[in-house]
């Protein structure tokens, strides 16, 4: 009897949590919020691209000419370095020890040298005692030659010798020269951005490029003044004026901007390798890169770090690109 009267409310209580659940389906999916508001462009006509903080003289990435182990990390990162100022030193003991070989090298070929001009005023003595001998009878003629011959040969052995003494100071010269390459050194002023090594690691030699597979052993730069990277697309550069106002916003927060003033442009059109993460952005295309600067007292950003880029264009259809003009980079 129990079951007679359960099956049928079991079917009336799934029916009704059916319709509830079709019901609350059919309601519209609430949109989040963005996390921040996206910059909006204070001109009417504009351009709009993605840019870049790098440091004034670009970032420089720093590696080795030669491998090995690290021996001596000379700065940390935020250092303030000037040109020349050493980075860090590459194990050495094995240069060393062909130092000391080359540096024994040299002073016996010195010493040869010596030894031959000593051979040398001694056949001059010998040949002058024989030429001075006025009875011809007391000097074979063959003893005479022989000393003549003797004077030559001593002639061509001290040749010999300074040869062998320029040859070991060429040598001499490769091993310092070896041994100064073991020490990188800052190629101008700038800040230490970065530092990938330890000392006791292992430092390869070779190209670096950040973005590539390989990281740069150092990376540095000159912070006293920024510049921006701006990409902008090429089907835009035809619009592109170099005279036009530029501002930019910090991405995450459009209350912070600054102005831009250009300060070169690459008249090289590049593939695009700066990605921003969007879906909808283009990866087979190519860009213009223009460099602006700004005041970096106006807006605190770090080198890397990306804004949002606005370029006012005139109005109209017709282009107003001037890029011939001398703006690249001195």
């Amino acid at each position: 009897m129990l079951i007679r009267y359960l099956l049928p409310l079991l079917a009336i209580i799934g029916f009704g949590l059916g319709v509830l659940t079709v019901m609350r389906g059919n309601q519209p999916v609430k949109v989040a919020a963005p996390v921040a508001q996206p910059s909006d462009s204070p001109f009417n006509h504009f351009i709009a691209g993605s840019g870049i903080i790098e440091a004034k003289n670009r970032n420089i990435l720093i590696g080795s000419a030669l491998p090995g182990l690290i021996k001596t990390l000379h700065v940390t990162v935020g250092d303030q370095v000037l040109k020349n100022d050493l980075l860090f030193t590459i194990d050495d003991r094995d240069i060393l020890a062909i130092l000391d070989i080359r540096k024994a090298d040299l002073e016996r070929a010195r010493a040869g040298v010596k030894e031959a001009e000593a051979l040398q005023r001694q056949a001059d003595i010998l040949l002058k005692l024989a030429e001075s001998v006025e009875d011809r009878r007391a000097i074979s003629q063959e003893d005479l030659e022989q000393r003549r011959n003797n004077v030559l040969i001593n002639n061509a052995r001290i040749l010999s010798q300074k040869a062998q003494v320029q040859q070991a100071e060429s040598q001499l010269a490769q091993v310092m020269t070896t041994l100064e390459r073991l020490k990188v050194r800052a190629p101008a002023d700038g800040q230490i951005l970065q530092v990938n090594i330890r000392p006791g690691e292992f430092a390869q030699a070779g190209p670096v490029a950040q973005g590539q597979g390989s990281s740069p052993l150092l990376v540095m730069g000159n912070l006293h003044q920024l510049h921006v990277r701006v990409d902008i697309d090429e089907n835009d550069v035809w619009r592109f004026n170099p005279k036009g106002d530029a501002l930019a916003y910090l991405r995450g927060n459009r209350d912070m901007s600054t102005p831009l003033t250009l300060a070169y442009v690459e008249p090289y059109v590049v593939p695009k390798r700066s990605l921003t993460g969007d879906s909808t952005e283009r990866v087979d295309t190519r860009v213009l890169q223009v460099l602006y600067e700004y005041d970096p007292s106006q807006l605190k950003a770090f080198v890397g770090q990306q804004l949002d880029i606005f370029i006012e264009v005139p109005d109209g259809r017709e282009s107003t690109s001037t890029i011939s003009q001398p703006l690249s980079a001195p």
